[in-house]
């Protein structure tokens, strides 16, 4: 047995404390939705497709403000229980004030993600992961990094339906959240503290769990959110943190969800003006079982 194999087995191994469900997104009775700039703490079969935002950037650093639309798609698979590898890649349209358009994609970025622990009674998860955006792999167009830059990341997700039934009309929340410490490979670039928390009203688990209300589609499925997600850098210059704060709904369905949240700067250095962005997330392990929803190697 070669070292690459011995590494599979024991994280094989190690999955088999944590459960063997490997559907999307569950803690128990909790459904975890992946959500919009705030990436979920599950390891799954999903593919982003697409994510279209559209923002106003400020100017700075002697660059002009500009309009911004971005467009994207990530996917997700299950590589061994409870350990996904991800790609993701995006194209953007920018506009800067007084200048011609400028054009083309961003860098590669890819991310492999561990679920460490998952407690089903208490709707509680925690993983750990790295995502690595690949320097040079985008269009010098629009100014993509040459260097690469490397996050290791921990998510987490809690749900409330623990709580007692004197507090049961907040059972139906839950929170998930992201902190991720950047390591560039460029000397002159400075590291960064990433994070970002989602906080959700969900209805559905609100209806099944807590009232029986029969509201009808799509709001049936709904799930109100606000996300906060923000990055501050540490060292290199001036401490500054830049980032958005986001109110939204998403809406459930069984093979897909369709998100869109508003973008509103969460302080100066951040921006003005309230950008958008809309995505589709499509469940693969409910759309073709045979193909996606269990890992490649040692699944049941």
């Amino acid at each position: 047995m070669n070292f690459a194999t011995k590494v599979i087995a024991l994280i094989a191994a190690l999955g088999g404390f944590v459960g063997s469900a490997f559907g999307h997104g569950f803690a128990g009775e909790r459904f975890f939705p992946p959500t919009i700039t705030t990436d979920d703490p599950f390891a799954a079969d999903e593919l982003a497709f697409p994510t279209v935002s559209y923002f106003k950037n400020p100017a700075g650093d002697g660059a002009p403000a500009s309009r911004e639309i971005d467009g994207s798609f990530e996917f997700d698979k299950l590589i061994v229980p409870h350990l996904s590898l991800g790609v993701s890649e995006g194209y953007s349209w920018i506009h800067p004030t007084g200048e011609s358009h400028q054009n083309g994609f961003q860098n590669l970025s890819l991310n492999v993600k561990y679920e460490l622990l998952v407690d089903g009674p208490h709707e509680f998860i925690v993983s750990v992961g790295v995502e690595a955006d690949v320097g040079g792999t985008g269009s010098k167009s629009i100014d993509r990094d040459s260097f690469s830059t490397f996050t290791p990341t921990v998510y987490f997700g809690k749900g409330f339906g623990d709580l007692p039934k004197s507090l049961e009309w907040m059972k139906p929340v839950a929170v998930t959240g992201t902190v991720g410490q950047e390591f560039p490979t460029s000397a002159g670039a400075p590291n960064a503290l990433d994070w970002g928390v989602a906080v959700e009203y969900q209805i559905s688990y609100l209806r099944q769990h807590v009232a029986a209300l029969n509201w009808p589609a799509p709001f049936k499925d709904m799930i109100p959110l606000v996300e906060i997600s923000g990055s501050t850098t540490e060292n290199r210059g001036p401490s500054t943190t830049t980032g958005t704060v986001n109110p939204g709904v998403l809406f459930e369905m069984k093979y897909f969800q369709v998100g869109v949240e508003a973008l509103i700067p969460m302080n100066r250095d951040s921006g003005e003006n309230v950008g958008a962005v809309i995505q589709v997330w499509w469940f693969l392990d409910d759309i073709e079982p045979k193909l996606f929803g269990k890992p490649l190697f040692f699944g049941e």
